[in-house]
């Protein structure tokens, strides 16, 4: 296998809203099967657009170019326009055709930037929603049959758009009682009591989705030692792949989250991820290791290594091309977002933000 074909593996973050020199030169060397976008590379839609070309233009290879674009506070294009409702907003007005049309708004508004994959819907059902582990506001339902219904609406939506889905958080992370950007959770539900509840949606979704990321928490219903699910070969390849049977693609969670950061090195963290069964590892904030996790690459097994460029090869064998884009097409766009915010929230209340004081969620931020 050519080492160059090895960057496939990886999904990098970018570290500005435009790329500098040196970075360009390391993805050149890489080439990453894909980027992830937040906050901090979004400044204009213009400059976005060409922030995009320009990754594209880096690799022989078409790159995965994704964002978390969901709703609410987890709305990385609100940085340059309407913030659209929030997944529990939308699940209290009660009526899925909104949320349909939010899934066909945002697969319309991304593919105008150069986007092929949003890191949506969000699987995990709401058992608390004040629970503090990022997912305040995120979640479809509070019951199996809601969070089918729902997040299938804007699934069916996004993909009628010509732009991928991925459902996370698998196995199902609402009953964490700490945010995994600081630390690892401990999760301890019976395995009867995760087929019957979180495992039953992510069961439902498996050939509906185009791809699921794992998750950092820990499991002992279906792992013995205490590891991160996406660093288990245990979840990931022999639930989520064997007994599951899930053929789309397979991505960790960011990788420089606290509840990876504070307990493996890169090497170890990099080796785990691809050896359990996934086909990305996601960096989003390290950028400058990226090109020490693609070395690490090198010396895993060929059958992984393998199994992985496969997965990926397919899925991006059915990537969308970008729209054509200009600034009216934008605003355009852009106000079928606001128009949903209005026709769910209310005029007065639409005018109102996601709460913008005090300490951030790191899920905001990154």
């Amino acid at each position: 296998m050519e080492r160059s074909q090895l960057g496939q593996l990886l999904l990098s973050g970018v570290p500005g809203p435009e790329l500098d020199s040196q970075t360009a030169a390391t993805f050149r060397r890489v080439t990453p099967g894909g980027f992830i976008l937040f906050g901090r590379n979004i400044k204009s839609a213009l400059q976005l657009r060409k922030l995009i070309d320009d990754l594209r233009d880096l690799s022989p290879v078409e790159p995965i170019i994704t964002i978390d674009q969901e709703g609410g506070r987890v709305s990385r294009l609100r940085e340059i326009g309407s913030e659209p409702p929030n997944a529990q907003q939308l699940r209290d007005k009660g009526d899925a055709g909104l949320i349909l049309r939010h899934g066909k708004i945002t697969g319309r508004l991304l593919r105008l930037f150069g986007f092929n994959l949003d890191l949506c819907p969000v699987l995990d059902i709401s058992f608390d929603d004040e629970a503090d582990n990022s997912l305040r506001g995120r979640c479809y339902g509070k019951t199996v049959e809601q969070v089918i219904a729902l997040a299938g609406a804007f699934n069916d939506g996004l993909r009628a758009e010509g732009i991928a889905s991925c459902g996370k958080h698998f196995p199902g992370y609402t009953c964490a009682k700490i945010d995994a950007h600081h630390e690892l959770p401990d999760i301890d539900r019976t395995r009867e009591q995760l087929d019957a509840a979180e495992l039953a949606v992510f069961k439902h979704f498996i050939d509906k989705i185009d791809s699921m990321m794992t998750c950092h928490a820990f499991y002992p219903a279906l792992e013995s030692t205490r590891t991160p699910a996406s660093l288990s070969r245990a979840v990931v390849a022999g639930l989520l792949r064997e007994e599951f049977r899930f053929n789309g693609l397979i991505m960790t969670d960011d990788l420089d989250m606290g509840a990876i950061l504070n307990h493996y090195g890169l090497e170890e963290t990099i080796r785990l991820a691809i050896t359990a069964g996934n086909d990305l590892a996601m960096i989003c904030h390290r950028i400058p290791n990226v090109e020490d996790a693609w070395k690490t690459l090198e010396r895993l097994p060929s059958a992984e290594l393998d199994r992985a460029l496969e997965n990926i090869h397919r899925f991006k064998a059915k990537m969308a091309p970008p729209d054509a884009f200009s600034e009216a097409e934008f605003q355009r766009r852009d106000a079928e977002v606001w128009q949903l915010r209005v026709d769910t929230l209310g005029e007065e209340k639409a005018r109102e933000r996601s709460p913008e004081n005090g300490k951030r969620s790191p899920v905001e931020t990154y």
